[in-house]
């Protein structure tokens, strides 16, 4: 069966995801001073101005050499996991496009700012989530994705004998 690898598409999808991270972010830089929130579903959710010199939750604070060099290995290895294993696999594809987008976004943060700009501010059943942006949407359904590909849909293709 021949390799079939939708670059382009996924290209774009990749380009689009993170220019709509770089413009939220700019927004939010330029309109809002940091610690400035606006409610837009009551508690539930607000576009609150943080800034994060971390990764997730605010860990590893102040380690930008280390993430510049683990997002420069991340990226050569979901490039090589494309090349190596997604072909013919849509959802493999898009699961590591969309972990792809969100990590040439923070990175881009990183590099330029010294920080990530993050602006999602959501309160879930009393629990108030760590706010976020479009890059850590992108690599947190990626993940999603990725896994539930890995888990459920490759098993499966094994059990029909099409691996």
């Amino acid at each position: 069966m021949k390799k079939q690898y939708r670059v382009i598409p996924m290209a774009i999808l990749s380009l689009f995801f993170i220019i709509l991270d770089q413009v939220t972010k700019y927004i939010i830089v330029k309109t809002m001073d940091v610690g400035d929130s606006i409610p837009v579903i009551g508690d539930i959710l607000k576009i609150t101005s943080h800034r994060n010199y971390g990764a997730a939750w605010g860990m590893l604070q102040n380690q930008m050499v280390f993430f510049y060099i683990i997002t420069v290995i991340v990226l050569v290895a979901l490039i090589y996991f494309y090349i190596k294993e997604a072909a013919n696999h849509l959802l493999m594809q898009t699961g590591l496009m969309l972990i792809f987008a969100g990590a040439i976004g923070n990175f881009i943060d990183r590099l330029f700012r010294g920080n990530v700009v993050d602006f999602i501010d959501t309160k879930i059943i009393n629990y108030d989530f760590p706010i976020f942006n479009v890059a850590d949407s992108c690599l947190t359904i990626g993940v999603f994705i990725l896994l539930y590909e890995l888990l459920f849909n490759q098993k499966e293709e094994k059990q029909h004998g099409n691996i």
